[in-house]
């Protein structure tokens, strides 16, 4: 049977019946290793878990096809599996163009690990196209691409960046976490890889830590999974369990991390104490138009700047009850960061770094009202 409707594909693709028992809920493979049928014989075509296990192949299986992808591959981290990524498509004597506004892991992977085994990268505006094709250099093998970025809520347009790319023989990579594939599909709109931190929307409840990557091209999944066993860092059975065990629920969660960040915005704009709120929703955000034609919806994550300088900000993040002073996104909880101390610390003083005066939000799905409340009694000087 096929069926094509995202929420169907989150709860199924990947995930049919288990052919013995009839469990509904894909079994937690807790192996290292498969008998074998005589030297040579696999069943199911399993040896040795860092290599394949079935419960990491369901949620590989998953995201490929949430993704509208040939080929998922899950890893211990969303760093891994940029890393493996780099590592695939890169050599020294290339050339990356990544994001002037960069997540932090990102710009430290590839400012203090790559740039030292020879790859150079320009941070670049990639809201501007002729930005990014002036960046380009024969030896350009990638464009990285973050939408909405993290933590200034920038959109680049996928579609006319796919088309720069590819006229200079380089691929388009999308790290679509912020987004999650229920809100954006970059695939379909002519981008060659996708990058997830499982972490955040797709595991959706802080309790696991994974990446994937998602590809339209066979050939380019096949090297990807080379490196992936060489190098190892896969996602362990229990990891890609939870991950799917969230998965499951993506689209009714983001359908409420959507409406309360809605809301949110709301409150915040026009407050005394806020000088700017940053959110594609707004009709004045500068990627408001291309958010329209590429987001089923917005997203869950806000990020305001407070007219009081960087120690209202701390304040802010200080004075909060239900919204809980931590790094990462994406979990049913509300999280407020500091971004310039926590998780874009690897920025300062550099060209990537953010305003002192920026808090970021991770809206979750608790009342909206509670949420609200807290953050104007938290905005009170």
């Amino acid at each position: 049977m096929s069926y094509e409707g995202f929420e169907t594909l989150a709860i199924h693709a990947g995930q049919e019946a288990d052919a013995e028992t009839g469990a509904v809920v894909v079994p937690i493979y807790q192996t290292s290793t498969y008998r074998q049928d005589g030297v040579g014989g696999l069943r199911g075509g399993y040896e040795y878990s860092r290599t394949a296990n079935p419960t990491r192949t369901a949620l590989e299986e998953c995201l490929a096809a949430l993704e509208g992808g040939v080929r998922g591959l899950a890893f211990a981290s969303g760093m891994a599996a940029e890393d493996t990524l780099l590592r695939t498509i890169a050599r020294p004597g290339d050339h990356l163009i990544i994001p002037n506004d960069a997540y932090g892991g990102t710009f430290r992977l590839v400012s203090k690990v790559f740039e030292r085994w020879g790859v150079s990268w320009d941070a670049v505006d990639l809201s501007n196209p002729e930005a990014v094709r002036t960046a380009i250099r024969p030896e350009t093998v990638a464009i990285w691409v973050e939408t909405p970025t993290n933590p200034l809520l920038n959109i680049a347009d996928i579609a006319a960046l796919a088309d720069i790319a590819h006229a200079a023989d380089a691929l388009l990579v999308v790290d679509n976490t912020f987004a999650s594939p229920y809100l954006q599909r970059p695939l379909s709109l002519g981008a060659d890889v996708v990058v997830h931190s499982t972490t955040k929307y797709l595991g959706g409840h802080s309790d696991v830590v994974g990446g994937a990557l998602v590809v339209a091209d066979a050939e380019l999944g096949e090297r990807l999974a080379f490196h992936q066993n060489s190098m190892g860092a896969v996602a362990g059975p229990f990891d890609a369990w939870l991950t799917l065990r969230g998965i499951k629920t993506l689209g009714v969660r983001m359908d409420r991390h959507c409406a309360n960040a809605e809301r949110v915005v709301e409150a915040l704009v026009g407050h005394p104490e806020v000088a700017e709120v940053l959110y594609p929703g707004l009709p004045d955000h500068p990627g408001h138009k291309v958010a329209v034609d590429q987001m089923r919806a917005f997203g869950g994550m806000v990020s305001f700047r407070m007219r009081g300088g960087e120690e209202a900000a701390l304040r802010v993040c200080a004075k909060t009850k239900v919204f809980t002073l931590a790094e990462s996104l994406g979990g049913v909880e509300s999280l407020i960061e500091h971004p310039g101390k926590m998780t874009h610390a690897s920025t300062a003083g550099s060209l990537l770094e953010v305003p002192s005066d920026l808090v970021r939000l991770s809206v979750g799905i608790e009342t909206v009202d509670d949420l609200v409340n807290d953050l104007l009694q938290a905005l009170e000087p």
